[in-house]
Formats: C-alpha cells, structure tokens, sequence
C-alpha cells in the first residue's frame, strides 16, 4: 500500500513545480457529469460545471454531490458538490471541488450566474477562487473566471462554447498561471429516450481532446451513459436510477495503462418548478 501512495505523491509533486500553466484535475469521468450540458431534455445540476450557460436552463433547486476513486487510489480521489437555485432574475449556483490526500491537494471554490437571451440563446459566467496545498513546501492561490455560452439551434440541435481561465489568473505566491482552455461541442436531443453529444477541448499545452458520449433512457426511471475521451484513450460509462425527488448514478472510466476509476453520483431536487413566465 506504501509503494501506491507514495508513486502518486512523487507525481503530484512534480507536476507541480514543473507545470507553469496548472490546473485543476478533473474528474476522470467528468464529461459523464456533465454530459447533458449541450441537451435540453437531458440535463442535471452538474451540466453547468462543463459549460455554465446550461445552468439557464434549470427549472429546480437542486443539489448533488459525486466522488470518484481515480485509477482505484486514495491519494489521487477527486470530490465535487454543486448546488443550484432557479431566480426570476437568471440563475445562480455553487461549484465546489476537492482533490488528492494530506501530502498534496487542489480545492475550487466556484460562483455561477446564467441567464436566457431570449427562446435561442443562453449565457454563463463562473468566478473561482483555486488553490494548491503541499504542506511544509508550498501552497498558493489564484482567481480565475470561466464563461459559456449555448444556442439551440432547433429543439432538438444545441451547439456552445466555453472558455476557462481567459484572463490568464496567476498565483501570487509562485508566479505559476493557471492553464487556459477552449471547448467547442454540440448536441442532439433524438428524443425524450435519446441524446448524444460530442465536443473538442484544447487546453493550453496538451494535445487536442474529443469527447464523445450518449444518453439512452430505458424508462422513465432508469438510463445508460457512455462515452470515450480520445486524449487517454478512456471510456467511460454508467447507469442511473430516479426514484422521487433523487437520482444515484454508479459510473466509471476505464484507462489502457491506469487501470479502473469507479464513481458516484447523487442528486436530490430541492423544490417545486419555478414559474416561466
């Protein structure tokens, strides 16, 4: 158990003093969270966390939480909580996350607002105050702002962008800059049954990534999602069951050389539909 915590340990450590564009480690299956961020039938609370436009298009205050155990090792678990709040002014939701162990860890702390332009056109902003903890070596902070936009085409065609950290935030403590990324994507609600999306990611040095994934809906309260991340070579996958107010996912992403990254997902709505008018 010693050799597995101490390899990513050693890792962790020098990716930080190496990387001078850092970022936040996602989850390995996150664009299983946030798979219905292009769909209007399809999405959750998470869907914002991809992109922050389909916050816009949440009716429920709602909350969730999910964890994932990357590549089955502690030191390396990420954590995320979300939580949601529907306003006749636009919408507004927290992004919380956490990840690694005592020797090395990352938390974001993330403000969202969004808002429809009209029947087409939805817009988001996120601000994040980030920051890495190395304890008795180093430990830094930075801000950083995300924003998203999506238009529907049609009912059933949603294409957006996203943009992380365009203003380049910087830790004060370490000069390190925080990585920029773009993401372009699109999605195609089929039916009330079917949705697939995919979308191209490239992060401020390191190579292009696609993402691809799908959502079939068996019955009302019961759905499969899976996808593949083209950069790792990594599929991912999971079922989902409604009963209520609640949603429980149990997903994971399988890597070539890595190995198995289980899931756990948990959203609960909080209350009624808001009105439209």
């Amino acid at each position: 158990m010693k050799k597995r915590t101490a390899l990513p340990a050693a890792l962790l450590l020098l990716w930080v003093k190496v990387a001078f564009t850092q970022s936040l480690r996602q989850p390995i299956t996150a664009t299983y969270t946030g798979l219905g961020a292009y769909s209007i039938r399809h999405q959750d609370v998470f869907s914002f966390v991809n992109n922050q436009a389909a916050l816009a298009q949440l009716k429920l205050a709602t909350a969730g939480v999910y964890g994932e155990r990357r590549y089955q090792l502690t030191a390396t678990s990420t954590y995320a909580a979300v939580a949601a709040l529907p306003t006749s002014l636009g919408n507004v939701a927290i992004n919380l996350k956490y990840a690694g162990f005592k020797n090395f860890s990352e938390s974001q702390v993330g403000i969202a607002y969004a808002r429809r332009l009209g029947p087409a056109v939805d817009i988001g902003v996120q601000f994040n105050y980030y920051g890495y903890r190395v304890p008795a070596y180093d430990n830094a902070q930075t801000l950083n702002i995300e924003i998203g936009a999506l238009v529907h085409l049609t009912k059933q065609f949603t294409t957006g962008i996203h943009l992380f950290n365009p203003a380049g935030g910087r830790f004060s403590a370490t000069g390190e800059r925080l990585t920029t990324a773009i993401r372009m994507g699109f999605g195609y609600d089929a039916s009330e049954l079917f949705f697939v999306s995919a979308e191209v990611v490239k992060e401020e040095d390191y190579p292009v990534n696609v993402l691809a994934g799908i959502q079939y809906r068996f019955v009302q309260q019961f759905f499969l999602r899976a996808g593949i991340a083209t950069a790792t070579s990594a599929v991912y996958g999971g079922v989902g069951l409604r009963w209520g107010n609640f949603r429980l996912d149990i997903n994971g992403s399988y890597h070539p050389q890595l190995g198995w990254s289980p899931g756990l997902l948990l959203i609960m709505e909080l209350a009624a539909k808001k009105d439209d008018s």
